[in-house]
């Protein structure tokens, strides 16, 4: 049979259940921070980024996953190597993970392709090592490497440079030139590629 607890033996009990909560608290979050089974411990290997920027008012948005060179100098964009093992080589997906893409708030101009306002996914045509195209394709909400050429709304020449240093981890940047005028550069390891952007 169970009896009513004196008063004094309640107070007593009080530190109990609070260590007992602690305890509880302190399992959950442990539990919420170890990895999921079969998945690597620590940040992503090509974590996901952003870059935005004004044009003559119009926003553009590219948002993507970037990889990073990890010791692989000189073995990146050759046919042997990392990208050139991609399902869609010579297509690379610009990127990892999902698929790149570029959203526009207003109709703009890259190189001599004319884009509505919208979302686009961006690919890097690496055929010619010394001439890269930039792809832009409409299907968009995709896997990085579900490449559907049936669906590219065109191609733009890109001018390739090389940094003053390697490039750890791919990046992308949108630079307002003035006068509507911007560059839309992608760099890693030893190349960086532009093209220009006009804004309407």
């Amino acid at each position: 049979m169970y009896r009513a607890l004196a008063g004094g033996e309640l107070l007593a009990m009080k530190p109990l259940f609070v260590c007992t909560g602690l305890l509880l608290a302190a399992a959950t979050l442990f539990a919420q921070t170890e990895p999921l089974p079969g998945m690597p411990p620590g940040p992503p290997k090509s974590p996901a980024a952003k870059e935005t920027a004004t044009i003559a008012g119009k926003t553009i948005t590219i948002a993507y996953s970037s990889p990073r060179v990890r010791g692989r100098q000189g073995q990146i964009f050759t046919k042997d190597g990392l990208v050139g093992h991609e399902k869609n080589y010579p297509v690379w997906r610009a990127g990892a993970n999902a698929a790149t893409t570029l959203e526009t708030s207003a109709e703009i101009e890259i190189g001599d392709l004319h884009l509505p306002a919208g979302l686009y996914t961006l690919y890097v045509d690496l055929s010619d090592p010394a001439q890269w195209l930039l792809i832009v394709n409409k299907k968009t909400g995709v896997w990085g490497l579900d490449y559907d050429p049936t669906q590219n709304l065109g191609k733009v020449k890109m001018l390739l440079a090389k940094p003053p240093a390697l490039v750890e981890e791919l990046k992308y940047t949108l630079t307002d030139t003035g006068q509507g005028q911007g560059l839309l550069t992608l760099a890693w390891e030893n190349v960086s590629a532009s093209v220009p952007i006009r804004a309407r």
